[in-house]
């Protein structure tokens, strides 16, 4: 009986939807820098950041797997978890493992500096973010050169990420992708779903991101 599985919903939509939709973001903004389209730049960093703002608070008001308090595990456990990797120790956790729960904090973090410094750099004298003319010259090209390079340390995180996912699939034999498209991962029968939050909840919580992150770029442009 203990070695039954049961297909059990871990992920909620509105988690899976920030994440596929920061991807695709992620490499809009790429491209559209690369092709020197700023004026999407800048409007997609704004889409950024109320997709951020909507993650910070469905870290505290949403579902049980995607609140911080519930994966962000001790440093301690994070380095066990590391150290077991190969052994497969830890393995079958019902959201994120306990380094996977720093490595989205992690991300996170990185994500929010690069979407707060866009709304002030400057990428060249005719195009600048919409909080640019706040900032002195000096100050402008600080904040700009932090824009550049935390994009290049995020650069690395993502890669870092990217093989994570591979290690887990090939060592391990976990797909960590598949649970994040479906929002349902196979877990021993006795486990317990977790409670999972309102989709209108995430819905308000989102739309009220949206309108701050609009009243700040309207207002103050």
């Amino acid at each position: 009986m203990s070695g039954i599985k049961l297909s059990i919903r871990v992920w909620d939509a509105p988690v899976r939807l920030f994440h596929w939709l920061l991807v695709a973001l992620v490499v809009a903004l790429y491209v559209s820098q690369f092709l020197d389209l700023m004026w999407l730049h800048y409007r997609l960093g704004e889409a950024t950041l109320s997709l951020l703002i909507f993650r910070l608070l469905w870290g505290f008001f949403g579902s049980e797997t995607a609140r911080f308090a519930t994966f962000l595990a001790s440093p301690r456990a994070a380095l066990a978890h590391l150290a077991g990797f190969r052994r497969g120790i830890g393995a079958g956790g019902v959201g994120h493992n306990p380094a996977g729960g720093w490595m989205v904090v992690f991300l996170l973090l990185l994500l929010f500096a690069q979407a707060l410094s866009g709304l002030f750099a400057r990428a060249d004298p005719h195009s600048a973010g919409p909080l640019n003319h706040f900032l002195s010259k000096p100050a402008s090209d600080l904040v700009s050169a932090f824009h550049a390079w935390n994009f290049d340390v995020l650069l690395a995180a993502i890669i870092v990420h990217l093989l994570a996912i591979i290690a887990y699939a090939m060592i391990r034999r976990e797909n960590l992708l598949r649970p994040m498209i479906s929002g349902k991962k196979r877990l021993p029968a006795a486990t317990r779903a977790p409670r999972l939050g309102s989709s209108l909840l995430a819905l308000a919580l989102y739309l009220l991101s949206a309108l701050l992150v609009a009243a700040i770029v309207t207002v103050w442009r």
